[in-house]
């Protein structure tokens, strides 16, 4: 039986801290000590009309995240936790939940929608609570049922469809969910809350819908009633109409065809006359239209074998009426518009549409905008310079560098000259469009550029100057800065037409760092990585001294940091983003000059007083500087080698407190990166902190605490250690390669059709055969017999992976590839009677040679040679 637990519910948010902290922690105990009843507990207690709201909404707070957590391994446990529950005590509690759904308190209703949901995440996919579905239709069909009961059902419904995968509802189920759903959006039947609750649970349902889509009778139905309904009266249902179809843009694009000329009217109508929330759904409709036709014009490209999907041109029909509808978006700006990247509205939304209009037709697009340019760039009006400005900008990437080359020439000057426009907006989008001119049209490495020797002095002297404007103005120019540099970069030895500049523009570009009113527009962070920017791809030879003398200006600006005076958290914050730019401009600058022999030595000279600022960096405990101080100090071992030895015994403690970090997981991944470099610039000096390296890595793989993302880099790790310390790595190898063993199990049970499983599941076998083959190298004319007992599982996993070409990557079948040679180059002999039990790699190595990625077939014809010779031999 459920416990009365109103009075600790609502003590639980007591003004009084004393009263709250005991509540909370009597509810913390009934949740350690009795699951099953505590979670019966708070059902009836969300259930229960006559219980105060207060103490209704923290039962369903507390129920959420007692059965979901972001953290991925919390997850695990909440799910498994609810498997330990007696069914009948779950029945029980589900039973509730369901009966809140009639509920007359609309907050009751919503939360129980929500957990339902969350239940349904649990036991669906394991083929459990059958009835949930059933049951949620019998309330849209049951005579009588009142509006708000029809309207939880429907939001649960959607709840469901967004929380499971479609492959776990078989056909019928999906058949009575639509008609369900589509049954709510009837307006002639349903109130406005039933009919926005049946919208958005279509927009949930859509990836279930596959087959109706493919019945053309079923499909024209859905589009009438999601047509209709983007005619509604509400506004708020309109929005959510829109929002459908944009998902069907995407999802059945190939079925559109006969709807498009209703799409265009009611998109149209909508952009030029509804208000903006559905306006910017309906510019939506045409970029999703524009991302899948992007993405069908690379499979028609001659070189891909594969049969291409349908491409309707939907775009290039309608080109002319839809540039006309977009180019009107741009003159709607807001008069006081945030320029921060967060603000969105619909002039914003038009003039990305408008760049991926141009990317999706090219150059026909060019004489539909080039005459609202011309005739509102000059105009009195702020807007309609901006908007022409804009819409000059959105069209740089798409169209030909023969189509747009003449227009950038012939403007250039002018958007030069309109960086001392009057307004701000104006002032702003022309930085952003010469940004954008240098990031298509200035690759000089290619053979073409906008920029000449006799352009280039004015457009820096504009840039300098324009990078003393406001800040969102001056955050522009930085990116303008970047791409000019950027453009400079492949020059290789011969001299960059940037070089007698540097010196001016990496002055501005500090100047601009230090600014007071740096932290707006991120103008700060834009400075700094326009500076690394600028220093990496400058030509060294002619850079050298200039990016010697900055060497000790960003040390001096790194300890002053040290100084800095913290009073309050956004102190802190401030002067941990102030040391992380300025290590990463270290990172730069040692990567930099530690490239050729002639410069390294001035890294040298000064790594000790880098090191030990990076060290006291580490005194800070912000994770985005422990980030950035990683990061740099690995450029410092790649730069000064096996002499980075000495600062290991002061560095070591942060590093395992980096291994140890797995709150901020980013920083845990990097630490192993570092870890990695390290031991590449050490080798065998690195010996003496292995065993504690080891036992860290190993212990955090058997962990279910950590972030999975960072699992791979550690078993790449595995073979980085074993590559730096040969023969050394043999008391290490059992319980690496069971623990890689493991590893591979997890990957051959991942769902095949999740696809970001699927990624991760390809760093894993990536890294997995990275290991191996780093093991195998250390091994290599020593211990190498040490592997044999290990050469099956390797053989095995290869074979596994060979079988799986649809999810498998290039990068994980090159690894594969890889550690196959080296087993048979490493182990030799001894695995000769393997090679003949295992038929598969030949076929598999005769698929990769005929890729048309040239470093896997390298690999594979090494590695069809290493098994030559096996074979070969006597």
């Amino acid at each position: 039986m459920a416990m009365e637990i109103t009075q600790f519910l609502l003590a639980a948010q007591s003004a009084d801290a004393r009263v709250r902290t005991e509540a909370e922690a009597s509810l913390r105990q009934f949740q350690e000590q009795n699951l099953p009843l505590f979670l019966l507990s708070l059902s009836f207690e969300l259930e229960n009309n006559d219980k105060p709201a207060e103490s209704r909404r923290l039962a369903g707070i507390l129920l959420k995240n007692s059965l979901d957590a972001k953290d991925s391994a919390r997850k695990d446990h909440l799910v498994k936790q609810w498997f330990a529950i007696d069914v009948a005590l779950k029945s029980q509690i589900k039973e509730l939940l369901l009966r809140t759904l009639g509920s007359s308190a609309l907050e009751a209703r919503h939360t129980s929608a929500q957990v339902i949901a969350k239940v349904a995440s649990i036991e669906i996919p394991q083929k459990q609570w059958p009835e949930l579905v059933g049951s949620l239709l019998n309330n849209m069909t049951q005579q009588g049922s009142p509006a708000h009961l029809k309207q939880s059902t429907l939001e649960t419904l959607g709840y469901v469809c967004e929380e499971i995968s479609h492959h776990d509802l078989v056909q019928n189920e999906v058949n009575s969910v639509l008609t369900a759903v589509v049954q709510g959006m009837n307006q002639s039947e349903n109130t406005a809350e039933v009919r926005l609750a049946a919208t958005k649970a279509l927009l949930n349902a859509l990836d279930f819908s596959q087959t109706n889509f493919e019945n053309e009778m079923e499909r024209n139905y859905i589009m009438k009633m999601v047509c209709e309904t983007a005619c509604s009266k509400e506004a708020e249902i309109r929005q959510a109409a829109f929002e459908c179809l944009v998902s069907i843009a995407s999802t059945y694009y190939e079925v559109l065809e006969q709807y498009m000329p209703t799409l265009f009217e009611l998109t149209s109508n909508a952009v030029k006359g509804d208000e903006e929330s559905v306006a910017l759904q309906a510019i939506e409709f045409w970029s999703s239209i524009c991302d899948e036709e992007i993405d069908r014009q690379e499979y028609d490209s001659p070189d891909s074998g594969d049969s291409s999907p349908s491409h309707s041109c939907f775009i290039e029909k309608a080109l002319p009426h839809l540039v006309q509808m977009l180019l009107e978006t741009l003159l709607k700006q807001e008069e006081d518009q945030d320029h921060d990247d967060d603000v969105w509205n619909i002039s914003m939304a038009g003039g990305t549409c408008l760049g991926l209009v141009a990317r999706t037709v090219g150059d026909s697009i060019v004489p539909l905008v080039m005459p609202f340019v011309e005739k509102n760039i000059s105009s009195p009006d702020w807007r309609s310079r901006e908007a022409a400005t804009y819409a000059f900008g959105s069209i740089l990437e798409g169209p030909t560098i023969d189509k747009l080359a003449p227009m950038v020439a012939a403007g250039l000057e002018f958007l030069l000259n309109a960086t001392k426009d009057g307004n701000n907006h104006v002032r702003d989008t022309t930085a952003w469009t010469l940004s954008r001119i240098f990031e298509f049209l200035h690759s000089p490495d290619s053979g073409f550029s906008v920029i000449s020797p006799e352009n280039l002095p004015r457009i820096v002297s504009v840039l300098l100057e324009s990078i003393k404007d406001v800040p969102n103005v001056a955050e522009k120019v930085c990116g303008a800065i970047y791409n000019l540099a950027q453009g400079y970069e492949d020059s290789g030895a011969n001299s960059s037409l940037l070089s007698p500049y540097l010196t001016e523009i990496i002055t501005h570009l500090l100047a601009a760092a230090e600014r007071t009113d740096g932290a707006e527009s991120k103008l700060r962070g834009a400075a700094y990585e326009t500076l690394n920017e600028v220093v990496r791809c400058s030509n060294l030879s002619e850079a050298s001294s200039i990016i010697a003398h900055l060497l000790p200006a960003i040390m001096k600006k790194l300890a002053e940091t040290m100084d800095l005076p913290i009073i309050s958290t956004d102190d802190r914050e401030k002067q941990a983003e102030l040391q992380a730019s300025l290590c990463g401009v270290l990172q730069v600058i040692i990567q930099k000059l530690s490239g050729r022999e002639d410069t390294k030595p001035i890294i040298m000279q000064n790594a000790d007083d880098i090191m030990r600022l990076f060290l006291r960096v580490f005194g800070c405990h912000s994770s985005s500087v422990h980030e950035e101080a990683m990061l740099a100090i690995g450029a410092l071992a790649y730069a000064t080698g096996a002499e980075f030895v000495k600062y290991m015994p002061e560095l070591f403690k942060y590093l395992q407190m980096g291994l140890q970090n797995f709150e901020e997981y980013q920083v845990c991944s990097i630490t192993v990166g570092v870890i990695g470099d390290i031991c590449r610039a050490l080798d065998e000096k690195i010996l003496p902190f292995c065993d504690q390296i080891m036992g860290l890595l190993i212990q955090n793989l058997q962990s279910g605490a950590l972030h999975r993302s960072v699992k791979p880099p550690m078993f790449s790790c595995f073979g980085d250690i074993a590559l730096a310390i040969g023969s050394h790595f043999e008391r290490y190898v059992a319980p690496a390669v069971q623990i890689m063993q493991g590893a591979a199990q997890v990957c051959a049970q991942m769902d095949t059709l999740d696809e970001e499983l699927m990624d991760y599941a390809n760093q894993l076998r990536r890294s997995i055969f990275e290991a191996y083959s780093g093991i195998l190298q250390g091994f290599k004319d020593t211990k190498a017999e040490l592997m044999m007992p290990y050469a099956q599982h390797l053989l095995q996993f290869v074979e596994l992976v060979s079988k799986d070409p649809l999810s498998r990557d290039e990068s994980v079948t090159k690894a594969a590839v890889a550690a196959m040679g080296d087993l048979a180059d490493v182990v030799g002999e001894n695995t000769k009677q393997l090679f003949n039990n295992f038929t598969f790699f030949g076929e598999f190595l005769n698929e990769c040679l005929e890729s048309e990625d040239e470093d896997l077939k390298v690999t594979a014809r090494w590695t069809q040679g290493m098994i030559a010779r096996l074979m070969h031999s006597s």
